[in-house]
């Protein structure tokens, strides 16, 4: 499973990266994390919003940061 976590590198951003680490913790699972940061990038999954989690590919939210609890829900 492949995580991405988009965003420029503001507090929300960084706040739904450490949550992510916590959710894929707590589930138990492997996980590729990866922190996007890079405008054209994010661009390209059509996120206008940050920050945004993408999994596996797909754009599961964005323009928020979710609780450990929400991201394991997803996963």
């Amino acid at each position: 499973m492949k995580i991405e976590v988009l965003g420029t590198g503001c507090a929300k951003c960084k706040s739904l990266y450490e949550a992510v680490k916590t959710a894929v913790k707590e589930k138990g699972i492997e996980a590729e994390i990866v922190k996007v940061e890079d405008i054209p990038s994010i661009v390209k999954y059509g996120v206008m919003s940050t920050p945004a989690l993408v999994i596996d590919g797909k754009v599961k939210f964005s323009g928020k940061a979710a609780s450990p609890g929400e991201i394991a829900a997803l996963l």
